[in-house]
């Protein structure tokens, strides 16, 4: 990254067994099979961005098949979202030992969008939920694989 970027939702998708976030000790959102979301939104997003992260994470099949290939997506197995707002994915780490979030856009523009990610899991028919925003959140999950996909969206589509 490196200064202002226009747009970039970053997504780091975590193909899990189960998934479950707890604030203060206290029980906010669990999934079973399905994906764990963590989900940074840029100064510049908007609509398109969340849009196209949605069309692209509910049609990615990463996981298996009945021959054990990754050929079924999150809507072919019924399987749950878990989305977890976190600005540090945004994190440039290049100078010195403090990463800058500079990117990160203000959570006033973060929290609908991240909401509207929610929703258009929903309005697609995946069971989704998510995290509380802002709040220091203990996320608990079982990575199924491991499968980690680290995926960037701008101007509407992946990058």
């Amino acid at each position: 990254m490196g200064g202002r970027i226009d747009s970039l939702v970053r997504v780091v998708c975590q193909r899990v067994g189960r998934a479950s976030v707890t604030v203060a000790g206290d029980p906010v959102a669990d999934i079973g099979r399905g994906l764990l979301l963590l989900v940074g939104i840029a100064v510049g997003d908007g609509p398109a961005e969340v849009e196209a992260a949605v069309a692209k994470i509910a049609g990615l099949r990463v996981f298996a098949d009945d021959q054990g290939r990754m050929n079924l997506s999150i809507e072919d197995i019924g399987g749950e979202v878990l989305v977890v707002s976190q600005f540090t994915v945004l994190g440039d780490a290049r100078k010195g030992r403090r990463p800058s979030y500079i990117d990160a856009a203000p959570p006033e523009q973060a929290a609908p969008l991240v909401a509207a990610m929610t929703a258009g899991f929903r309005e697609r028919g995946i069971d989704a939920v998510e995290g509380v925003f802002g709040a220091m959140m203990d996320v608990d999950l079982v990575n199924e694989g491991p499968v980690t996909l680290v995926l960037d969206f701008a101007g509407g589509r992946i990058r």
